[in-house]
């Protein structure tokens, strides 16, 4: 079995807050993790070449047969086929990014102590059609279409569970899939734009009206009478409810109440308050702005429709409101009426008012308790990865040094 390994570059930055925690490899878009998806593309295992920091939970693993592949980079058809094609020492290319190489044992190791293998033959790949995470923006952006790529992966050949008749169908029945112990009662599926996909053990409840494509991963909840339009993915364990527009939210993470949530990605372990509304369109609608960690200021996204971006283990209080646009950090907690601003750094406490830091140790009693709830509890070096990022984005808490 031929060895995968995602290598994080530097769209790794431009995708912070999500990627403070993990790999690239490791978000979300459509059904699958990116990760998921080349486990079954290519019948392969998949380790990471990440951040020092992040090495010891996703760990590197190697053998004869190597093919490095970019993190941020979905398989297609096409370039599935290309790569299974391809000889040792070559290398596919978009201009001068790496996309994929097959590297020998031995140069994996030249690679990870950092000496050049510069020897390798550089094909481009222009022509070649494939989806690429290049922008926070991207994984909703390209979420309908990922959507439907997995859907047909992931069904080919299989045959879903039936479906209640007390559901209401609108387009092809056969555009819905349902896994072993899924539960839907009193809903309207409409599949005309896209499939829907009901995971494991996933249960919506009476009066979803949902617009594919959709994905509700295993042990997902849809609350009653949420309404969910097209492009949306709630990962494994998550609960939705209110209106959901075009939303990825990874794993974990709930928006169970009344209130709008567009065009937004979440991380894991995140919960919205009721009746919390995220912008996704300015007054004027005019071209979104985003807070970028890369170039640490607000940068032109090319959006009109753009909304909340936040990262895991943060919260926001009953009837928070959030602009258009709107990074939110790891581990923080926002509440309070008005406006806070649309970037706020990890670690963070407060609202509109102002912010004070949300020491760690208070943090992870929170975490205790959340994770606690499903059985689950945070790891030593979960809490590692933590504190690292507590130490890394000191610089953002500026009323630290105001303080």
């Amino acid at each position: 079995m031929p060895n995968i390994i995602l290598f994080d570059n530097e769209v790794r930055d431009r995708l912070l807050p999500l990627t403070f925690t993990r790999p690239v490899g490791e978000l979300r878009t459509g059904i699958l993790t990116i990760r998921e998806k080349w486990e079954r593309w290519m019948d392969a295992s998949v380790s990471y070449i990440t951040q020092d920091y992040l090495a010891e939970q996703f760990e590197i693993d190697f053998g004869k047969e190597n093919y490095i592949i970019n993190g941020s980079v979905l398989p297609s058809p096409q370039l599935v086929r290309l790569i299974k094609q391809m000889d040792y020492n070559e290398a596919y290319l978009r201009g001068e990014e790496l996309i994929v190489a097959k590297l020998e044992e031995e140069q994996i190791s030249r690679l990870i102590s950092d000496d050049d293998i510069s020897e390798l033959n550089g094909y481009d790949l222009e022509g070649t059609e494939y989806l690429k995470i290049d922008n926070l923006w991207d994984i909703f952006l390209h979420n309908q279409q990922a959507i439907a790529e997995d859907f047909e992966l992931l069904t080919k050949g299989r045959k879903s569970a039936p479906l209640s008749n007390t559901n209401r169908v609108i387009g092809d029945p056969a555009q819905i899939f349902l896994e072993e112990g899924a539960n839907v009662e009193c809903a309207t599926l409409n599949t005309v734009d896209g499939p829907i996909y009901f995971g494991k053990d996933t249960l919506v409840m009476e009066g979803c009206m949902i617009r594919g494509g959709f994905s509700l991963g295993e042990g997902g909840i849809l609350k009653m009478g949420a309404k969910v339009y097209r492009g949306t993915t709630l990962g494994p364990g998550c609960k939705g409810g209110g209106e959901i527009n075009n939303v990825v939210m990874l794993a974990n993470s709930n928006k169970s109440h009344e209130g709008y949530l567009g065009n937004a990605v979440l991380g894991e372990w995140c919960n919205i308050g009721a009746d919390t509304n995220a912008s996704n369109l300015k007054n004027n609608y005019d071209e979104v702005r985003l807070w970028s960690y890369e170039e640490e200021r607000f940068v032109h996204t090319g959006q009109q429709f753009c909304g909340l971006f936040m990262g895991d283990h943060s919260k926001t209080g009953i009837s928070t409101m959030l602009n258009t646009g709107t990074v939110i950090g790891v581990c923080a907690n926002v509440f309070g009426e008005g406006f806070p601003r649309t970037f706020i750094p990890s670690f963070a406490w407060g609202g509109k008012q102002g912010f004070q830091t949300y020491r760690s140790d208070k943090a992870f009693e929170t975490i205790d308790r959340v994770m606690g709830r499903r059985g689950l509890s945070l790891s030593v070096q979960e809490r590692l990865i933590l504190l690292r990022v507590f130490e890394d984005t000191l610089k953002y808490r500026k009323w630290e040094k105001e303080a």
